[in-house]
């Protein structure tokens, strides 16, 4: 069995929010046509995300928030076979439709499974083809694409049902992970460390008055060695002092220089130094369990090209 496991469902494909909305099922196709056609998809585990159950999902969310998405989806389900709308809008840019609730279940499912598998040895880490995305869903709210939050979730599973003392969260998103931080500020179990366009969506400030975030707001149209040179002087030392016993990543694609909803300068050389730098990590602390998320990146083919040497660099090929 390789190494690295490859988590997704056709049901995360199912899930699409109108025409022309930039996170599109082709954003799987995408990968899916990148891993085929470069080779990589003979390095990976193939597994099945399983369906998250509601009472996982309370670890990371609110009951009456869970409560209200499965109700919004029954509505919706039924207003359809009505012949109404054949979407129900949460904001102006999220929307679910009938079969959101179903890939929704499946992007948490797979971020658990894959958490099982790390921690048991079975996998020395593992990526998650999963959609929707969902670092801006807070603990009470969907929103910015995202409705329940896959890396939260995942990690509160780890120190809840896996009993591990000290997990890392790694953002590199070009938008801050707003739903994270209202999830995880104040754990002391969870380091969150991020990095993100500054100022940009979802406009809201990071915590500065908790002691487990390490944010690095960065300007409009950064290049990749000034976030080398950030993450190097101000994510290593708190990850190394931290000593994480698992590693989550949330893997946005989005600050690449060719992804039209950011204005960063990363290419995938940048996001395969990031993954490297992750795994010396993980090598010293965390017996190498890496389990990450994707997030944004929505240029179809700069997204299938980062997250292959996302993966080649989690997979050592």
């Amino acid at each position: 069995m390789s190494k690295t496991g490859y988590f997704t469902h056709r049901d995360c494909r199912k899930h699409e929010m109108g025409s022309g909305h930039p996170e599109c099922p082709e954003r799987l196709d995408a990968i899916e046509d990148r891993l085929l056609a470069s080779g990589l998809d003979f390095a990976l585990t193939r597994l099945e995300a399983p369906l998250a159950s509601v009472e996982e999902m309370e670890l990371a969310h609110g009951r009456m928030h869970i409560a209200a998405l499965r109700g919004l989806s029954a509505s919706l389900r039924e207003e359809v076979e009505a012949g109404g709308p054949s979407y129900a809008h949460v904001d102006p840019d999220t929307a679910m439709n009938v079969n959101s609730w179903n890939a929704i279940l499946r992007g948490a499912g797979a971020a658990m499974a894959a958490t099982d598998a790390v921690v048991a040895g079975e996998l020395e880490n593992a990526f998650c083809a999963i959609r929707p995305p969902g670092h801006h869903a807070c603990r009470d709210k969907a929103m910015g694409f995202c409705f329940i939050n896959n890396v939260a979730l995942a990690a509160k599973y780890a120190v809840e049902r896996h009993g591990l003392k000290r997990v890392a969260i790694v953002d590199f998103d070009v938008h801050h992970g707003n739903g994270t931080e209202d999830i995880v500020a104040d754990d002391g179990r969870i380091l969150m460390v991020s990095i993100y366009q500054h100022p940009f969506y979802p406009h809201g400030g990071a915590r500065p008055d908790t002691d487990n975030m390490v944010n690095v707001p960065v300007p409009a149209y950064t290049k990749g060695m000034e976030v080398r040179e950030l993450i190097e002087m101000l994510w290593m030392p708190r990850l190394e002092a931290f000593k994480p016993e698992m590693i989550f990543i949330s893997a946005g694609f989005d600050a690449h220089r060719e992804d039209d909803l950011g204005q960063l300068g990363l290419v995938e050389a940048d996001y395969a130094w990031i993954t490297e730098r992750m795994k010396d990590v993980a090598r010293r602390y965390s017996k190498g369990r890496i389990v990450s998320c994707l997030e944004g990146g929505y240029n179809l083919s700069a997204l299938g090209r980062s997250v292959e040497a996302h993966l080649r660099a989690l997979a050592d090929v």
